[in-house]
């Protein structure tokens, strides 16, 4: 069964947890994401033995998030970005500014951002209006620039292999 690119769309917002698989050029300019889905697996717990940690309370009971047989993997791909950016998701998260504004759930669509307006001061040369997507996944935050939307696909198999 092949599934229509919205289709795709959906079951990537879908998902309650992202993880970033693989990230690569693979020409110049152009950008490959390989992200798969997770949930929590009740199956197991979060090991808190011996931890002096000051979250070990919070952690007491909690689900490990890890992609397991059946989750999904989702190829996005751009042929041509303007820019793009890895945030480590600790210091990229905070609550949502008032001034941007997005669709989407882990995979956002923005009409209006910072990293937007940073591009429109900080680089020159643009022919044509700017696209931001940004990735939330659940140790990174990718934010891409580009012209044009990605490729976006759902790849064979539930685990992914890089090229």
């Amino acid at each position: 069964m092949t599934l229509r690119e919205d289709e795709v769309i959906s079951l990537l917002n879908e998902a309650k947890y992202l993880y970033l698989r693989h990230i690569s050029e693979p020409e110049d300019y152009s950008l490959r994401l390989v992200v798969e889905q997770a949930i929590a697996s009740h199956t197991g717990t979060v090991s808190t033995s011996g931890s002096t940690s000051p979250f070990a309370k919070l952690r007491k009971g909690a689900s490990p998030i890890k992609s397991i047989e059946g989750c999904k993997t989702f190829e996005l791909q751009w042929s041509r970005y303007v820019a793009y950016l890895v945030t480590e998701e600790g210091v990229g998260s905070r609550a949502r500014d008032e001034e941007e504004v997005y669709t989407g759930n882990l995979l956002r669509v923005y009409t209006k951002s910072r990293f937007l307006d940073h591009l429109s001061r900080d680089t020159a040369g643009h022919f044509e209006p700017i696209l931001h997507y940004k990735v939330i996944c659940q140790s990174h935050l990718i934010d891409v620039a580009s012209y044009s939307p990605p490729e976006i696909r759902l790849l064979g198999g539930t685990k992914f292999k890089p090229n």
